[in-house]
């Protein structure tokens, strides 16, 4: 699992408690604590599979004697009635658990499957489909992993580790080059530069600051290929901007190497995915 296991356990536990509170009185009041169960975790429609070390962890954490089998894996493309994970133990931690669980699986599925279509889409051009900073707060760290887990790759993480300078930052500076001039001196040497552009003349000052990075704002296909031939390999190029299933492919055959897009996390639709108790016992 390409995931922090330190900061991921701290993130479930603070969802855990906001979930549980001061417990599940429901579960509580309802279910022996005696009882056992077994159940699975099944897949309502068709996807990529994300998130079944976290559902795991979930479990884990409420009760470390929960046996929780994984059938599927990360990454893997599922189907309506396909069994993902077996779950045994505590009926009460099943039941308690289960939503978190559940939520979890089905959003990074959501994006991890919504990732892969975008992949699919560009197959065969150099273009790599990544996402942007419109995540979930609190739930970037697992939302990126979900789109790689889909095939996809990352953009920045955050604030501190790429300058991205787009059109607000230019006209507070004065101007693209005066921009990346101040961009250069105040961050570290390590930190590549992108600029946000819409138009040719944009690229050309881009071109002149010395951009590491040209990020082809809202541009049509065709200005799109202008800008990638003038361009010329001096600088990586980056579509981003109303990136859909129904435009990725032609930004990507206008030669760009990057296609970013926000939909990826922002309003994706989760995967339909349920648990359901097939056996209960006293202990």
């Amino acid at each position: 699992m390409d995931l922090n296991p330190l900061e991921l356990r701290k993130i479930l536990e603070r969802f855990l408690t906001e979930d549980i509170g001061s417990g599940d009185i429901t579960t509580n009041s309802i279910v022996p604590a005696d009882a056992v169960s077994h159940g699975y975790i099944i897949s309502r429609e068709n996807g990529v599979a994300a998130g079944l070390p976290l559902a795991e962890m979930v479990f884990q954490i409420l009760d470390p004697t929960i046996e929780f089998r994984a059938l599927a894996r990360d990454g893997q493309k599922i189907e309506p009635g396909m069994v993902l994970a077996e779950v045994s133990g505590s009926a009460r931690v099943i039941l308690t658990g289960e939503r978190l669980a559940l939520n979890l699986l089905q959003r990074l599925s959501g994006i991890a499957t919504r990732t892969a279509r975008l992949v699919e889409l560009v197959a065969g051009n150099k273009s790599s489909i990544v996402d942007t900073r419109k995540t979930t707060p609190g739930l970037r760290m697992i939302e990126k992993y979900a789109v790689r887990v889909g095939g996809g790759h990352n953009h920045r993480f955050g604030l501190f580790d790429a300058v991205l300078i787009k059109d607000n930052h230019i006209k507070i500076a004065g101007g693209i080059k005066k921009a990346v001039d101040a961009a250069r001196l105040g961050s570290p040497h390590t930190a590549r530069i992108e600029v946000e552009v819409e138009d040719l003349a944009g690229v050309k000052e881009a071109l002149a600051a010395g951009a590491d990075i040209i990020m082809l704002d809202n541009m049509a296909p065709g200005r799109m290929r202008e800008a990638v031939g003038l361009i010329a390999g001096r600088a990586l190029t980056e579509a981003s901007g109303g990136i859909s299933e129904e435009n990725v492919r032609a930004a990507a055959e206008a030669g760009v190497d990057l296609i970013s897009s926000g939909a990826l996390t922002h309003s994706v639709k989760s995967l339909d995915i349920s648990l359901d108790i097939k056996e209960i016992k006293l202990r």
